[in-house]
């Protein structure tokens, strides 16, 4: 007894701390993901900021909000190109680990931006403002450099993916044709006039057809003993109707059971029908 209520007071702990581990997971999932909301409602408000002083205030102050509003777009691009694409393309992680240096001169470069839009010095602020334009126009190209190169990566990756994919197809589509490849057959993907292979000779004599299905003239009405002739194109396995997938609109296959059914059907019906004879 004293066992079962030990067992029973263990299982009731395992559950409380399956309970309390569960819990704080979904804790902190909820509130990664309030952060990243946050975080994105905040990017948001200040890029919307940033444009509209870029309209409503020209001169030293819309400058100031045009080179951190093009700082931030081109470092938020390449992050999400370099990030996107690191999943698939393990070699980029060499190229993270750049960018993740020139975000930090990124970043130092945007906190200076934001301090000198509050400064009421304007005449410096517009001295120095050729020198701030020179190193956003230095970070925003190596950004771009790492971007277009992650992307031209992948382009590249997905163009020699479908030159292999193309050739494959190729040869998988000639072995299917593999039943026109012989003499008196066009070659593969040569127009046919009616829709069937065209034969050997332009005459279509007897001869010709007879050859054309492998049997020698004067023998093709004896049997088969001989085989097909030297140069007779392979022949095309049978479909098996049983193990042929069944579509929509195509009738499902007999099977040997239905055949015999039928058969034993069309017996009976033609006894039937002698005994009707004799009666009249």
């Amino acid at each position: 007894m004293e066992a079962a209520a030990a067992i029973v007071g263990l299982l009731f702990v395992l559950f409380v701390l399956a309970g309390v581990f569960l819990t704080v997971k979904a804790v902190q999932a909820a509130k990664r993901g309030v952060d990243r909301t946050v975080a994105q409602a905040r990017r948001t408000v200040e890029d919307t900021t940033l444009r509209a002083r870029q309209l409503a205030q020209p001169g030293v102050v819309g400058e100031l909000a045009q080179l951190r509003l093009s700082l931030r777009t081109s470092m938020r691009a390449t992050q999400d190109a370099l990030y996107g694409a690191a999943g698939e393309d393990a070699s980029l992680s060499e190229a993270i680990g750049l960018f993740e240096r020139l975000s930090a001169h990124g970043h130092e470069l945007d906190a200076e931006l934001k301090r000198l839009e509050r400064e009421p010095d304007r005449p410096t602020i517009a001295a120095r403002l050729p020198e701030l334009r020179e190193r956003t126009e230095r970070i925003t190209h190596s950004a771009e450099s790492l971007r277009w190169a992650a992307r031209d990566r992948a382009r590249r990756f997905a163009d020699d993916d479908l030159a292999a994919l193309s050739d494959q197809i190729d040869v998988e589509a000639g072995a299917l044709r593999h039943w026109t490849e012989g003499p008196g057959y066009p070659a593969a993907g040569e127009p046919v006039a009616d829709g069937r292979p065209r034969t050997g000779t332009a005459d279509g004599s007897p001869a010709a057809d007879a050859a054309r299905r492998g049997a020698a003239p004067e023998t093709a009405g004896r049997g088969s003993s001989r085989g097909a002739a030297p140069d007779a194109p392979p022949a095309i396995t049978a479909r098996d109707p049983r193990t042929e997938p069944a579509h929509p609109w195509q009738k499902a296959p007999r099977t040997e059971e239905q055949r015999a059914e039928a058969r034993r059907a069309e017996a009976r019906g033609d006894v039937r029908e002698a005994e009707a004879r004799r009666r009249e």
